[in-house]
């Protein structure tokens, strides 16, 4: 497949501005969740940034490996982002703060384009993720405590269907079903991969 990977494309996608970064925008449904009535836990709200660097020779996406001391999600790869907090207001300023505390990249480098659809885990989270551009070069540092790496994939890469894996793998005694797209050493999968996946579709519109 080929999908031109442009500031040009990106901004006819996300055709619609970038939404709550004042705190004036809804976000009733991410904050509450689903319904009492469709699952007994509320989910947490939480928000990633999906960042595309638009470097002169073609985009790509920055991505981290997480720490293997963490309690939580130990050495996977993922995007840089976190639970809601009080004063966030918004998804949007809910991932642009955490992407400053793990890796040190400050709202001011960041273009906010628009948001992909919000997605629920296993693990108890309502994740909305949001989109932004970088432009080289740019400042990062990597928060010891929770990222070993930072590096990043060609976008023509990630969005390409032919790399994209659906794999079964039993965890703690149950199966379960997975998107993956290795990458060199690295394996991208959960919900980073997903997310890399409905990106795909959206650019591939």
């Amino acid at each position: 497949m080929k999908v031109p990977v442009s500031r040009e494309h990106l901004n006819s996608v996300f055709d619609e501005p970038a939404t709550g970064l004042d705190g004036a925008a809804d976000v009733g449904a991410w904050l509450d969740g689903i319904p009492d009535d469709q699952s007994p836990e509320k989910l947490t709200p939480a928000a990633v940034l999906m960042p595309l660097i638009d470097h002169a020779d073609g985009m790509t996406v920055l991505l981290t490996q997480r720490t293997a001391h963490l309690s939580a999600h130990a050495g996977q790869i993922s995007f840089p982002g976190g639970q809601f907090e009080a004063g966030d207001g918004t998804p949007e300023n809910t991932a642009l703060r955490e992407t400053e505390e793990e890796i040190g990249l400050t709202r001011a480098n960041i273009e906010v384009l628009g948001r992909l659809g919000v997605r629920e885990t296993g693990t108890g989270y309502r994740v909305m993720p949001v989109v932004g551009v970088i432009t080289p070069p740019f400042p990062v540092a990597p928060n010891p405590n929770e990222v070993a790496e930072i590096f990043e994939v060609p976008l023509s890469f990630v969005i390409d269907p032919a790399n994209h894996r659906f794999e079964t793998r039993v965890m703690s005694g149950i199966q379960r079903q997975f998107y993956a797209v290795p990458y060199g050493g690295y394996y991208i999968w959960g919900l980073t991969a997903r997310l890399l996946v409905n990106l795909s579709e959206r650019l591939a519109r």
